[in-house]
């Protein structure tokens, strides 16, 4: 077994691209769903999978975020780097960057477009 996606419904699929792209991911292909939608797949740099999958269906113009969803994570070489591309494409952090114990990883996060919370991990292994 594998996890190979994790999808998310999103409202501007350039806008949305953009902002991922931004992060460092590649868009890699685009797949229609007949008439009704566009699913756009993103991923990992030189990394076959897991893919991010981002479903537009078109007339549909807001969704509800819900309370169950958390956030996808990702790793991030350095910090400070990172924060300030993202700050030059107008991506600020929900808050400083912080540890969640004494000696644990930097990590922050962002919001896409669409408000769906992503979380930037500095790995310590780097």
């Amino acid at each position: 077994m594998e996890l190979i996606h994790t999808c998310y419904r999103i409202t501007d699929p350039e806008r949305s691209i953009a902002f991922y792209e931004a992060l460092g991911l590649e868009k890699r292909r685009e797949l229609p769903i007949r008439d009704e939608a566009m699913n756009y797949f993103l991923g990992v740099p030189g990394k076959e999978q897991p893919e991010l999958e981002l479903t537009y269906n078109f007339g549909v113009d807001s969704y509800e975020l819900g309370t169950a969803y958390g956030h996808i994570a990702l790793t991030i070489e350095s910090m400070d780097d990172t924060l300030a591309a993202l700050a030059e494409k107008g991506i600020e952090p929900e808050r400083p960057p912080y540890s969640v114990r004494e000696g644990g990883s930097l990590l922050c996060f962002v919001r896409d477009p669409d408000g769906y919370r992503i979380e930037l991990i500095e790995r310590s292994d780097y």
